[in-house]
């Protein structure tokens, strides 16, 4: 696992995970009952994770690189 994921991205991942997992958590009644909230939820972890981790699967299965420089010896 190589770093894929730039410094812009992952701030920005983080912030729009956070605000899913939010949303998610604090919609309707109880947290996470609704398939909506559930979805959110979902998403929202998976964009803080890769946002933490600097590396996200699909774009690295595409060859994208937002901004990570890998040393070239």
């Amino acid at each position: 696992m190589t770093c894929n994921v730039g410094k812009i991205d992952r701030m920005i991942r983080g912030v729009v995970g956070a605000a899913l997992l939010t949303w998610g958590a604090t919609n309707g009644t109880s947290a996470f009952t609704d398939t909506q909230s559930i979805i959110a939820g979902v998403v929202g972890g998976v964009l803080l994770f890769t946002a933490i981790i600097g590396w996200c699967p699909p774009y690295g299965l595409l060859g994208i690189n937002t901004g990570c420089h890998v040393k070239k010896d």
